[in-house]
């Protein structure tokens, strides 16, 4: 049997090279193995040509990439790959496989990179590429010659020490595929089994895993502050502050002076209140409220004015700047600013003195502005709401401060009635909230609904983004920092639009001026209907992203011309930018250098993301941990996602969301069509389309990935 099958191999047909399939074939045996030498004998056993014909052409093919440079012969017959001149810097995004994508902007297509020409570059590292010879209907590809700049250093897993006394922090992050090896001398401490940080010393080239040394002990896997601490160190976020810097904001002089109260405007004597939700701590917004002769109403939005306390360049600045942002994970907020500025220099809080950044209008009854100015102030809170508070006064007209509340409340809506009459969409995405027992663990799920009173505070913080936003750059026409929100993708919104039609909804636009319009009719449509969530979020994908720049192009989302955040300084570091523009433009300073401004905008958007992102993982971890207990459990729920790997699909009573793997539905045969959004079984002919109902069991809860796993329950 043995002779008779080596017979058939002897025999095989041979491939039928020309002279353009036999270079295409070369050039991918010397671009595999770049550093390799072949002759014309290796190659023709490589590529199974054993009759003459076919072994002259290779002698010709060899002798042509020769003369065009893309083979080098440096021994007589011998041949090496010569690498393209073509380097570029680019960022590193990996996938799935290990190979990744880097995307450049020295070039229209992301180069592809073999996993084994990554170099030990990670997802997010700046790189130099060398992009080889292109091959024909192919991506460009290429090899990363070099690391220029690490994404990241730190990463979080689980420590693993084998009997042999081989340590390795076996990595959790989805977008790390190597663990990294610990010599025993850098474990400091940590024990088999326990979360903890590793930070990358070194990766030397022969070597397949990077090393480093344990920086950090989280503590048990499944502990609340262990695994919060992981996800805010897999998105590169800080999770505590640098004692030193609690130390130096101790002392900051907190003393308001005389000296000091004379060079504001002093609000102290004028209504003053604060609403904000039941558990903050750091009340940056206050609003103040006074009746004119004249009939018309005086409102003050009045802002923490950190900038008084945190100089620009100094060691706490320089760390808001890294940070750009707080962080709000489901169960905790990790600050931009020390906890001394940020829950009690800075904060609003009632009964106290505070410094302040103001926005002062003078509206008529149908919410005009008829003056406005801005400035530094001084203010005395009268009085602490949270938002149900506030919401019940709006409600019942009776309560503390009842008449400033409802008058105000009555101007925020005919703010609110512009801005949508001028094309604001109305984007009211549903929020999930958890009630959280003392050790962190999940016990409910409930939905924070916008009521009035979020309403009332929201217009008055736009007012101010948005006249500060006009002021500097209409006016004045000085560098600025804005917050941006870019025209939609028409072909997106095509997509979408289409898309909808199965649902019985319309979206009409001729042209962006009709977009706002007709989206805020079908928002208010699907309001209540199952389908509300999975519309709303595929609704937001289809319109451009906010993001900070020194470079206007207007707010689309809110139909401002010009806007800016100016009005969180304590938990974002464009807010403290902007007020100190306005300072130094108020003081007629010399004007800001755009590129300067883009720099710290591009960061700030940066760490905006990341944040967000954080976010997102610490809600699916909560989300899995709720649902660790309910293996077996039938749902209701709603397809909100169809893709080649499966659908995903969204619990009706708590919106938490799963999969149902295509591997795991094994009645039939699959096929997905990504126009229709839906999967087809071959032989019943069964259909799973996006956005229609279906019964779920749920078969697996992976805490470590934040993943559930579904299957249909139609019949259970």
């Amino acid at each position: 049997m043995a002779n008779h099958r080596n017979k058939k191999q002897k025999h095989k047909k041979q491939i039928a090279y020309n002279r353009k399939t036999l270079q295409n074939h070369v050039m991918n045996i010397f671009r595999d193995r770049p550093k390799q030498f072949f002759n014309y004998k290796q190659l023709a056993k490589k590529l199974r040509i054993s009759d003459l014909r076919t072994k002259q052409l290779l002698n010709e093919v060899l002798t042509e990439l020769s003369e065009h440079n893309k083979l080098e012969e440096e021994r007589r017959g011998s041949y090496k790959f010569v690498p393209t001149t073509n380097t570029i810097t680019g960022r590193v995004q990996l996938i799935a496989s290990g190979s990744a994508f880097v995307i450049s902007d020295e070039t229209e297509e992301d180069i592809y990179i073999p996993r084994k020409y990554m170099s030990g570059a990670l997802n997010g590292d700046t790189v130099s590429v060398t992009i080889w010879a292109r091959r024909k209907k192919f991506k460009p590809e290429g090899e990363i010659t070099e690391v220029l700049k690490r994404n990241k250093t730190k990463f979080a897993g689980i420590v693993s020490i084998t009997k042999d006394d081989i340590a390795f922090l076996v990595v959790t992050e989805k977008n790390m595929p190597y663990d990294i090896f610990i010599p025993m001398k850098n474990l400091n401490g940590a024990e088999h089994g326990k979360k903890a940080v590793a930070e990358i010393t070194h990766w030397a080239e022969h070597q397949k895993n990077p090393t480093g040394k344990i920086i950090d002990i989280l503590g048990d896997q499944g502990d609340n502050d262990a695994e919060m601490h992981a996800i805010l160190t897999e998105f590169n976020l800080p999770y505590k502050f640098p004692e030193h810097l609690n130390i130096l904001a101790e002392k900051i002089p907190i003393e308001i002076t005389d000296e000091e109260i004379s060079k504001r405007k002093d609000f102290r004597k004028i209504t003053t209140f604060t609403i904000d939700p039941h558990d903050a701590k750091d009340f940056d917004d206050a609003l103040s409220y006074r009746k004119l002769e004249n009939g018309n109403i005086e409102v003050g939005i009045h802002i923490a004015d950190v900038t008084h306390y945190v100089k620009e360049g100094s060691k706490i600045d320089k760390e808001a700047y890294e940070r750009a942002t707080s962080v709000y994970l489901v169960d905790r907020t990790v600050p931009m600013l020390p906890e001394k500025l940020s829950n009690n220099v800075c904060s609003l809080r009632p009964n106290e003195e505070k410094l302040t950044y103001s926005a002062v209008f003078e509206l008529d009854a149908d919410a005009n502005v008829k003056k406005q100015w801005f400035g530094r102030t001084v203010i005395l809170s009268d009085r602490r709401f949270n938002y149900e508070e506030a919401q019940e006064v709006i409600e019942t007209g009776k309560g503390d401060l009842h008449q400033e509340i409802l008058v105000l409340n009555k101007l925020a809506k005919k703010l609110k009635d512009k801005r949508f009459k001028n094309g604001s969409i109305s984007f009211e995405r549903i929020e999930v909230r958890f009630h959280l027992d003392q050790n962190g663990k999940p016990t409910g799920v409930y939905f924070k609904e916008a009521k009035d009173s979020n309403h009332l505070i929201e217009e008055f913080m736009l007012l101010a983004n948005r006249k500060v936003a006009t002021y500097v750059g209409k006016t004045l026409k000085k560098p600025f920092v804005y917050r941006v929100h870019d025209e939609p993708d028409m072909e997106k919104l095509h997509s979408f639009s289409q898309f909808i039609k199965q649902f019985g909804y319309d979206l009409k636009f001729k042209n962006e001026a009709e977009v706002s319009s007709s989206l805020n009719k079908l928002l208010s449509e699907v309001k209540g209907k199952s389908e509300q969530n999975m519309i709303e979020q595929l609704a937001v994908r289809s319109m451009a992203k906010a993001e900070y720049t020194a470079d206007n192009v207007g707010h689309y989302g809110l139909a401002f011309d010009f806007y800016s955040h100016f009005t969180s300084p304590i938990r974002r570091y464009p807010d403290m930018m902007v007020h100190r523009l306005l300072t130094q433009y108020l003081n007629k300073g010399k004007p800001a250098m755009t590129n300067v401004l883009n720099e710290k905008c591009n960061h700030s958007s940066d760490m905006e993301r990341r944040a967000a992102m954080a976010e997102r993982a610490s809600i699916k971890y909560k989300q899995a941990e709720f649902m660790h207990d309910k293996l077996g459990y039938v749902f209701d729920a709603v397809i909100t996602g169809v893709t080649e790997r499966g659908l995903y699909v969204e619990i009706n009573e708590n919106k938490i969301e799963g999969m149902i793997a295509m591997r795991d539905l094994d009645d039939d045969y699959y096929v997905y069509d990504d126009k229709n959004h839906n999967i087809t079984g071959q032989r019943n002919k069964k259909e799973f389309q996006l956005g229609d109902p279906i019964k779920i069991q749920v078969v697996k809860v992976n805490m470590q990935n934040r993943t559930l796993d579904f299957l249909p329950a139609e019949d259970l």
